[in-house]
């Protein structure tokens, strides 16, 4: 097990590789994880209204997540500053605080999305050809919304305390599980996207388990302890302040989703919310691993800031940086290259690969600098800047993303150069020049939120001593 103590001293280099290297294997594996269930589901008879269906689910789920990240991810980087504080007590009620309110919020919004999930599926982008199968595979994902949330926050406190290997095998165990599960419950059971719900939120539980066996025992260096159990004011305000900022790219991810299903529904119907959930899909081989690699540097920059070794975070930081920006360029230009390779993997229908693949060349063409984005956006988290972090999170989705989807379409939408973009496509959709506007949308954000957020983490860095 990685001692706290490595943090502080050993080459960076190696700790980085040591940590990152478990962290996107984990990744990697969740985007395994998230993957299965759409590819099955793409290779049913109805496959495209299938698709389209678990595409309008996307948004509840990322929710939960968003969640997820409040309470989870939001205390783990102040449990390892208080580690290297050396103040082991607040950073063990900081974990039980965080604990305490994913239970109390994954009760709450399983009550919330049974009682409300056909408005709110409506309002995602459904249609009558994919309510009936959205609503079939969130009433039973939502019964498992309190193994998700505490399997994901609570990961999160296994590898702050550096022990990436074991939170690697966390997200190992419930994918290899759902793997297993889902062509059993969806082909051999008969039960289509019900079954894919299903076998998720039993692979779910069952890494949920193995989270609280292992913070309980005797190989962890922070465990869950009773008498931590009552929300202490201060502790838990902290991990919201600083938990807010993940929470918010994630619940703007909800409402990202939200915009770019109405606006493809409306300009190119149900082919267009399908593709969104390949395309999302997709995205998730980039973000993770980025995800992964942010992850890795974490635990070395929060305990190195909260020990004052300013040099520390600086270098881990640079590295982190280069590795990121790095691995974004080149995922960028090999999915570009064969976007239909990739996204065959998801459908065998012949329209749907040609117009999802046509939509992913224009969708990741800013893709590379979001290496950047998302290292500066993480390591604002990792020095606990709460306020900082939660305005580059605003600024990617809220201020630009969002608004652009509505916007371009009536700025550009019926230009020469948007329709001549849209022309190979144009037997598919209703109005290609707008549908072409739309996912434009997400390669501009993502460069100019690339540039705002890294010019802002510059300033901090240089202060940083």
């Amino acid at each position: 097990m990685m001692q706290t103590e490595q943090l502080a001293t050993k080459n960076i280099r190696k700790l980085l590789l040591e940590l990152t290297i478990p962290s996107i294997i984990a990744q990697l594996v969740n985007v395994a994880y998230n993957m299965v269930d759409r590819i099955y589901i793409g290779q049913l008879a109805n496959g495209t209204k299938a698709m389209a269906a678990l595409s309008v689910t996307l948004p509840i789920i990322t929710f939960i997540t968003a969640f997820t990240q409040l309470f989870g991810i939001g205390g783990a980087p102040i449990a390892a500053i208080r580690l290297g504080e050396g103040n082991k007590e607040e950073a063990e009620r900081t974990m039980m605080n965080s604990f305490v309110m994913l239970v109390i919020c994954g009760l709450i919004l399983t009550a919330i999305i049974l009682f409300f999930q056909r408005p709110l599926l409506y309002m995602f982008g459904a249609n009558k050809e994919t309510i009936d199968l959205g609503s079939s595979y969130i009433t039973i994902y939502a019964l498992g919304t309190i193994f998700v949330m505490i399997t994901l926050g609570m990961n999160a406190y296994i590898n702050t305390q550096g022990n990436a290997k074991m939170g690697m095998m966390t997200v190992l165990i419930g994918a290899v599980l759902n793997i297993i599960l889902d062509p059993i419950f969806i082909f051999k059971l008969h039960m289509g996207v019900a079954g894919a719900a299903l076998a998720t939120i039993i692979s779910q539980a069952v890494s949920c388990i193995w989270v609280i066996i292992f913070l309980l025992g005797q190989k962890s260096i922070l465990h869950l302890r009773k008498k931590y159990i009552h929300l202490k004011y201060k502790t838990a305000f902290a991990i919201i302040a600083l938990g807010i900022s993940p929470f918010t790219m994630n619940a703007t991810e909800s409402l990202l989703q939200m915009a770019f299903n109405n606006s493809l529904k409306l300009y190119s119907g149900t082919i267009g919310v399908a593709a969104m959930a390949i395309l999302v899909s997709l995205w998730q081989f980039i973000m993770l691993p980025l995800q992964g690699l942010c992850q890795g540097a974490q635990p070395i920059m929060s305990y190195n800031y909260g020990a004052k070794n300013y040099q520390r975070v600086k270098d881990t930081f640079k590295l982190c940086l280069a590795l990121c920006v790095g691995f974004g360029f080149i995922a960028q230009i090999i999915m570009i290259l064969f976007a239909n390779t990739f996204v065959a993997i998801f459908s065998k229908d012949p329209s749907t690969i040609r117009f999802t693949s046509w939509a992913l060349r224009i969708y990741l063409m800013g893709a590379g600098l979001f290496g950047a984005q998302i290292t500066c956006q993480q390591s604002f988290m990792a020095l606990n800047q709460p306020k900082i972090s939660l305005l580059m999170a605003l600024t990617r989705k809220i201020i630009l993303l969002i608004p652009l989807i509505y916007i371009l379409p009536y700025l550009i939408g019926t230009t020469p150069f948007a329709m001549s973009m849209s022309h190979s496509i144009a037997s598919f959709v209703y109005d290609g020049g707008r549908t072409f506007s739309v996912l434009l949308a997400e390669p501009i954000s993502d460069i100019l939120a690339a540039t705002i957020t890294t010019t802002m983490f510059m300033r901090f860095y240089k202060k940083m001593d």
